[in-house]
């Protein structure tokens, strides 16, 4: 195991991360997408954008699209290579502001934090599209891990907290439980070239029926690459 720093809130670190790893010269068989904030008092990351958008969704959105060429030539016919997104059952009460993606006009903590969630669903369906257009090996698929119990939750409110510590045990799902669809998609043979799946218990499922829009799809990427400063074109082609 090997680790390189990578801050997801910051497009400067994101950056030189995939320089370091490209300096490398290595195949990139599997791309976890999995890192978040919820529920976080309104804040900005160090490039002005919101942070729950920003880390959640823009820093995911630039580091798929700065490795996919690497993504690209790793796949084969037989062993696609995979990535596999995380988002949340909270994005099916999620609503994209496509006027308003920084919640700068009303901020609330879980408007902001489903609408990144669901952000990542309309991605993972739009890159799937545009990498079968391409006829490239890559896979896009978008995970649900379901209620786990992780330090995810420490903005909520106290009392939230409590009943938290109380009944985790019963209700909530061990980190290792939590990471099992990641996994099962990441490196199961039933997932070989499926693409463009929503998964939750290992098994596919439906996602709020706003998730298959194709418009809203198309029009989410293109004001993505704009904000994290990439051409559409560029993100559309091997």
């Amino acid at each position: 195991v090997e680790f390189l720093y990578c801050d997801l809130a910051s497009m400067k670190s994101i950056r030189q991360f995939v320089r370091q790893f490209r300096a490398k010269n290595c195949p990139l068989h599997v791309l976890v997408n999995n890192a978040g904030v919820m529920l976080v008092p309104e804040r900005k990351t160090e490039d002005g954008f919101e942070e729950h958008f920003g880390l959640n969704y823009l820093g995911h959105f630039l580091l798929t699209n700065l490795l996919l060429d690497t993504l690209k030539q790793s796949g084969t016919h037989s062993h696609n290579a995979r990535i596999i997104t995380v988002s949340s059952a909270t994005h099916y009460v999620g609503k994209l502001h496509l006027n308003d993606l920084q919640s700068r006009c009303s901020y609330s903590p879980h408007g902001a934090y489903a609408q990144s969630k669901l952000a990542l669903v309309l991605f993972t369906y739009r890159l799937q599209h545009l990498l079968t257009a391409n006829g490239s090996h890559v896979t896009a698929n978008v995970v649900d891990p379901g209620v786990v119990n992780t330090e995810l939750y420490k903005h909520v409110f106290w009392i939230v907290k409590v009943v938290k510590w109380m009944t985790a045990w019963l209700f909530f799902k061990t980190p290792e439980e939590g990471a099992s669809t990641t996994i099962y998609a990441a490196v199961s043979p039933e997932m070989e070239g499926a693409g463009g799946c929503y998964l939750y218990n290992e098994e596919r499922t439906k996602s709020a029926d706003i998730a298959y829009d194709e418009e809203l799809q198309r029009r989410l990427w293109t004001e993505s690459c704009k904000m994290v400063g990439i051409s559409d074109e560029a993100s559309r082609h091997p």
